[in-house]
């Protein structure tokens, strides 16, 4: 059973798609890195690229053409600062190079080497990538396919198969095996969690690399309550969070979640990560990019608006949205590509309303059930960005989302946990629902809103 870490959840990256942008920036850098591994590097002249499925339709406005050019590069999604690659990649289709992993200068021309493939589909997602590389002699010297799966996750071709032994203490890959685990152990959800965090990594550094997650997501709220101006791409979208934030500020904060108010600082909390993500800023996929905005909104107002909180109750949320995460990660997909926005704003949802009812001190079948409410709303949604961005529907989807997520965890803590529809039921109806959906409706543009609203 492989393991799937918290941190593999909650990774900081850029904007504005964590399938189109951060994983397809993490496939370029593979590919230059396995070339410079088989002494292939300085023998290259010439890469090109070729995109297909949801990475060839909405890919220029997802940014994917110039996260592949970075990741040639060598660059990487967590540690590159997202104000430079609009730079370098207008240096590199202006001067027609590349410098490969930085260390060989080749020959790059844009509308030759990379290709966006609107007609074929590779077989194993529609995020599929295919790089290749010649000599001087214009014999190939490698090729690998690649396919973004969602949340910046990437697998090749041919991934090596999972070791079947045991990686962690507490293996699951369904609600019923964890919830099995939390029974037969006396350990609530995060417990579970954090005893497999720390069979990979010490506690000290478990604990600080959640808190620096936290941290990354308060700085992302915090800028793009500040940050004015227009959102790039051509629809011409104004931000909101700056004015919204102005509105809020003139009532005054509210000191506890009981006031009104403290549901339009939800809203907003959603709405500035979301607009940071759209600008191609520094954000964490929540579990995706698309859906970054709905964690980090419900985090914060937990931590804002209930009085109990403590800065450090950060990480047990984290923990517990992680592993409801893992659930669809295993048993369904967090891919907007592969099943709509269902496996995005809905398993991001679904997250936040299982984390703030543990929280709020909701017993592990309260959780359970917080979960599934939020995803039960969501079955269905489609994936239908106008002009391929991550804008609109996308940016108020979030808000929407976290709203739903408050509203699912205090419907689950009026009950008593019992439920008719299990949390396993509602994911394998979200992956069911999803195959059944048109491919028009999984982030393509060529369907929904994107097909109705003439671009600007």
């Amino acid at each position: 059973m492989t393991h799937v870490s918290v941190f593999d959840i909650f990774s900081i990256g850029i904007g504005p798609s964590s399938s189109h942008t951060v994983g397809p920036m993490k496939a370029a850098s593979s590919f230059v890195t396995g070339l410079d591994k088989e002494n292939f590097l300085l023998k290259t002249v010439r890469v090109k690229i070729e995109l297909f499925g949801s990475l060839a339709f909405t890919g220029k406005g997802h940014g994917t053409d110039n996260a592949i050019l970075l990741g040639l590069e060598g660059y990487a999604p967590d540690t590159i600062n997202p104000d430079f690659i609009p730079i370098r990649a207008k240096e590199i289709q202006k001067n027609k190079n590349i410098s490969l992993l930085n260390k060989c200068l080749i020959y790059f021309n844009l509308d030759e080497d990379l290709n966006f493939n609107r007609k074929d589909l590779l077989p194993t997602h529609t995020n599929g990538m295919r790089f290749t590389a010649f000599d001087e002699a214009k014999v190939q010297l490698n090729q690998q396919i690649y396919y973004s799966i969602g949340g910046g996750f990437i697998i090749t071709e041919n991934p090596p198969k999972p070791s079947s032994e045991t990686e962690v203490p507490y293996p699951f890959s369904n609600a019923k095996e964890l919830l099995s685990h939390c029974n037969n152990q006396d350990f609530t959800i995060k417990d579970i969690m954090l005893a497999n965090e720390c069979s990979k990594r010490p506690l000290d550094e478990v604990m600080n690399g959640l808190m620096r997650i936290a941290d990354v997501m308060r700085e992302c709220i915090q800028k793009g309550c500040k940050s004015e101006g227009i959102l790039p791409g051509g629809l011409k979208i104004e931000r909101r969070a700056p004015a919204l934030y102005q509105k809020l500020i003139q009532k005054g904060i509210p000191k506890s979640f009981e006031l009104t108010d403290s549901m339009s600082w939800l809203n907003l909390y959603a709405i500035a990560v979301n607009e940071e993500n759209a600008a191609g800023s520094r954000v964490v996929t929540a579990p995706t990019n698309g859906a970054a905005g709905v964690i980090p909104a419900v985090l914060h107002y937990y931590l804002d608006f209930y009085p109990e909180s403590r800065p450090e109750d950060a990480i047990d949320f984290l923990l517990v949205a992680g592993a409801i995460a893992i659930l669809y990660k295993k048993g369904a997909s967090i891919s907007g590509a592969e099943v709509g926005c269902q496996g995005e704003v809905g398993a991001a949802c679904s997250m936040a309303a299982g984390a703030l009812t543990a929280m709020l001190n909701g017993t592990i079948y309260q959780i359970e059930n917080a979960a599934e409410i939020a995803m039960e709303h969501h079955l269905g949604m489609t994936c239908d960005p106008i002009g391929g961005l991550v804008q609109i529907p996308c940016i108020e989807r979030n808000a929407m989302g976290a709203v739903k997520a408050v509203n699912a965890a205090r419907l689950a803590l009026l009950g008593n946990g019992q439920h008719f529809v299990s949390l396993d039921k509602v994911i394998a109806t979200m992956k069911q629902t999803g195959k059944d959906m048109l491919a028009i409706y999984k982030e393509t543009s060529l369907g929904g809103l994107a097909a109705n609203i003439p671009e600007c």
